[in-house]
């Protein structure tokens, strides 16, 4: 995103006349668009499209969606995921393992326990019955090592930045590898504990400040103060 940027508040104009196409949390009066949430207005495509992204808000999963969970319940035939929303995901045994869903609950545990983080997928959900997760991916599966940093799902765009140039400039100047998860959970691994501990630092300084201008430049003279 570029250009404008500015917060408003529940009922602030957005757009008094069909000068850009308007997207996201917002509601028309007449030929008014109007804010829906406290939040900030995002202006890309050369001021053609405006979007009003809220400040604060829940994950609501969708499918497709890259998610690191917690393990809060081993079932006889699948694991309740904590994945920071209103919803509890079900990760059944059939995504996890081609063994039959007849193995012991003692099994289970062993494969994947409660306070276990693992990097799934969503693969359904509509609302009527919890979201399904699958770890069968190559990259998926139990996280054993790095910090998983907690954020604002609204504030995963600016983690990752336009084009992901964000989480780009992290890993080049810190020598990590960044994982964003859409549900606002970052997991960070990296070689040296204290880099890692940094990239942390960093990742909450954006959620901080996702709305100012020039963040990308903050970001990358902040990152070189602290590395001298």
């Amino acid at each position: 995103m570029s250009g404008e940027k500015r917060i408003v508040v529940p009922g602030d104009l957005v757009q008094d006349r069909a000068k850009a196409r308007v997207e996201g949390a917002v509601y028309k009066v007449n030929s008014q668009i109007r804010s829906k949430v406290l939040g900030v207005v995002l202006s890309d495509d050369g001021g053609k499209t405006l979007k009003v992204v809220p400040l604060k808000g829940k994950y609501i999963p969708s499918e497709g969606d890259l998610v690191i969970g917690k393990i809060v319940e081993v079932g006889f035939t699948s694991w309740t995921v904590d994945i920071n929303s209103p919803y509890l995901a079900v990760l059944p045994v059939s995504e996890v393992t081609s063994k039959p869903v007849t193995i012991p609950r003692s099994d289970l545990s062993k494969i994947l326990d409660e306070g276990d983080l693992i990097l799934a997928r969503v693969v359904s959900f509509d609302k009527s019955k919890e979201p399904v997760l699958t770890i069968k991916e190559s990259r998926l599966g139990k996280i054993e090592r790095g910090i998983v940093v907690e954020i604002s799902p609204n504030k995963v765009p600016r983690v990752i930045g336009k084009k992901g140039s964000m989480v780009k400039l992290l890993e080049e100047l810190l020598e990590v590898n960044i994982i964003v998860g859409q549900n606002g959970r970052v997991l960070v691994v990296g070689r040296n504990e204290k880099r890692e501990e940094l990239a942390a630092i960093v990742i909450k300084k954006i959620e901080a400040e996702a709305h100012t201008e020039g963040l990308t430049s903050k970001v990358r003279e902040y990152i070189k103060a602290r590395l001298t």
